[in-house]
């Protein structure tokens, strides 16, 4: 059984903002993708084991949270934790966003 997560909205890193005005195709998840979402800030990645096309949604498991300013990886965060199984609507997913370097 998945974990409901309330997923924080991606904003200008939304997957589904972009592809709405790109006119390419947009290519589904299938088993073994990887795809990013947000949660409490921190940037999640989900490995999709299944995606249900009736709810634009996918079924995976949390393989990394990072924290979006310096790059740790952590185990959980709230009620997330890696190696968590959870539906990741396609309207929550984000892009990724860069790393800051120590020179910026």
């Amino acid at each position: 059984m998945h974990k409901h997560i309330d997923w924080d909205l991606p904003g200008a890193h939304s997957v589904s903002s972009h592809y709405a005005r790109d006119p390419n195709p947009y290519g589904k998840p299938h088993a073994g993708t990887i795809l990013t979402a947000r949660y409490q800030g921190a940037t999640v990645r989900v490995r999709v084991e299944a995606y249900l096309d009736d709810d634009d949604t996918s079924i995976g498991e949390v393989v990394a949270l990072v924290d979006p300013l310096s790059g740790e990886r952590m185990k959980n965060l709230g009620k997330l934790t890696l190696g968590d199984l959870v539906r990741l609507p396609d309207e929550k997913r984000a892009f990724e966003t860069a790393q800051k370097s120590q020179d910026d």
